[in-house]
């Protein structure tokens, strides 16, 4: 006995049995329920996802010998022959081996005859955009106004390609593509019921790899039960569509929490051995950074089967927000790019190094698997002869006592805020939002900054915590922080973003008065008429030789 594919053995033969597409069954079972069935219907939209399978059940609904309703019996003549594909009054065509005019004329010369059998005469083109255009105008006319004994039942999967004449005398109806979870659970139901031996997760990576089709799903499915020997296991799966094993995959996302490159690396290593799709593993890399984000988002998320619900959580608490944001866009920019690289495994390591090194070692002490500011040594102020910043003056105590305590730590001064900034190790937002700050006061271990205006967009919470752990660490004992809005017109000049500017002016200023006194320039403009543009001036650096 020959065996038939799931594909077809699972086939819908009514409605009820149709998976997902409500907006197309609703459509079509109130037209035959009220008997407002149009003559022509056009049905579009990506392969597997039922567009035949839909025009065979309006068919039978409306051939069926009890009557035309939404509920063929499935038991008479009709539907029997129907869902054989014998039915005399069903006529079936693929218009990819059937373009030329004569096809269509020939097709069409028998449309004036009554129906053998059933009720209506169905004509089911399918693939309708194939036809040429000297088709299509045979085909309007009959199209438009058909015999009433004729239905045309028209399927494409590519209907830009079609003449809006067509369009315009059918009524179109736009079949989705699955959900993956429709498929997973409809594949869950096929095995179930075949008594199949199979693991969940297993299912769902054949429903993700079935990218919204039913019929490739099953197709998949056939294949699995080949490759695993009559079961669908995980392993099986993973090896049968290349796809990598999850362990790897948390492991990485394990290392780069840690920010651990000698994990990272190694377990690459191991990938490589394995003989990896990296193409493949970055897929599943942005796969758990995305399903790490949405327990982030909403920790009641149902669990997923292919990830393990409880290292999702682990990583959800460990990883920050904007971390788990950078990691996947540079999975999926670096899967977009690994071809260009020299080697597959080289650009996927490189990624994941971009990872690492992109991502900021400043975190907060409630980030886990960072180190907390108080926890690195803060860096050496650099010596006086090598220093970059222009000398300048104490400041004059002008302030309330407390600025007299603004001392807290060995060789921390917080009243010459511009000093402090290099040395709180700083990188990223966090040191911009910094460098935007001037010393208010200091009363005890309460600490008051003004935040310069145009400053206040890098001003988040989250960005106020590293602040915060990162000067805790520089003064050696906890310090309250408060940042306050300057007064409206006030113009804070004591920024450290400020002082860079007022230095890099004076530094083009110098750079200009050389050139202005150069005497090859003098010559040159003497000689030649050179014109010397400011814009064009760069300061040079102060400390090469």
């Amino acid at each position: 006995m020959s065996y038939l594919v799931l594909a077809r053995k699972w086939r819908p033969r009514r409605f009820e049995e149709m998976v997902g597409q409500e907006h197309v069954l609703r459509a079509l079972i109130n037209a035959l329920d009220s008997g407002r069935v149009h003559h022509a219907f056009l049905f579009t939209g990506t392969r597997g996802v039922g567009k035949t399978t839909i025009a065979r059940i309006l068919a039978k609904s409306l051939n069926c010998d009890v009557g035309v309703s939404s509920r063929p019996c499935g038991t008479c003549s009709a539907c029997t022959e129907i869902d054989e594909g014998r039915f005399v009054d069903l006529i079936e065509v693929d218009a990819a081996s059937r373009t030329k005019v004569d096809d269509t004329r020939e097709l069409l010369d028998n449309v004036q005859y009554a129906p053998t059998r059933g009720r209506y005469k169905v004509y089911l083109i399918d693939e309708v955009h194939m036809l040429s255009n000297h088709s299509f105008n045979a085909l309007l006319k009959t199209l438009e106004e058909p015999p009433p004994h004729v239905k045309f039942l028209l399927a494409t999967t590519d209907p830009q390609k079609l003449p809006v004449t067509v369009l315009s005398r059918c009524l179109q109806f736009n079949l989705k593509r699955l959900p993956v979870g429709l498929i997973a659970d409809r594949l869950t139901h096929i095995v179930e019921q075949e008594g199949i031996a199979h693991d969940a997760t297993a299912l769902r990576l054949l429903a993700r790899a079935a990218d919204g089709s039913m019929r490739d799903g099953l197709s998949l499915l056939d294949q699995m039960l080949a490759f695993g020997g009559g079961e669908a296991r995980e392993t099986d799966a993973r090896s049968m569509l290349g796809t990598v094993d999850r362990d790897f995959v948390t492991g990485i996302v394990d290392a780069l929490a840690d920010h651990d490159g000698a994990r990272l690396i190694g377990c690459v290593g191991r990938m490589d051995e394995m003989g990896a799709d990296y193409e493949a593993a970055l897929a599943e890399l942005a796969s758990l950074l995305q399903r790490i984000a949405l327990q982030q988002a909403v920790p009641d998320l149902p669990a997923d089967e292919l990830w393990d619900a409880e290292r999702v959580g682990e990583f959800a608490a460990r990883a920050g927000a904007e971390d788990l944001q950078l990691w996947y866009q540079m999975a999926i920019l670096g899967r977009r790019d690994l071809h260009l690289a020299p080697d597959p495994k080289g650009g996927f390591e490189m990624v994941l190094l971009r990872m690492l090194a992109f991502t900021p070692v400043s975190g907060t002490a409630g980030e886990p698997g960072r180190p907390a500011a108080a926890a690195r040594p803060a860096p050496a102020p650099a010596p006086a002869a090598t220093r970059t910043e222009s000398p300048r003056p104490s400041p004059v105590d002008t302030s309330p006592p407390a600025r007299a305590s603004a001392a807290a730590g060995p060789g921390v001064d917080f009243s010459d805020w511009p000093s402090v900034v290099p040395r709180l190790g700083l990188q990223g937002a966090a040191r911009q939002l910094a460098s935007h700050l001037t010393f208010s006061s200091m009363e005890g271990d309460r600490l008051r900054l003004l935040i310069d205006p145009r400053g206040e967009a890098l001003w988040t919470r989250q960005q106020e915590e590293r602040l915060s752990q990162a000067l805790a660490g520089l003064a050696q004992r906890p310090l309250r922080l408060t940042i306050d809005k300057a007064e409206a017109g006030q113009d804070l000049e004591d920024t450290l973003v400020k002082r860079e500017q007022r230095e890099l002016q004076a530094r083009l200023g110098q750079a200009r008065e050389a050139l202005e006194s150069d005497p090859t320039v003098r010559a040159l403009r003497e000689r030649f008429g050179a014109v010397l543009h400011p814009e064009s001036i760069k300061p040079g650096d102060e400390h090469s030789s």
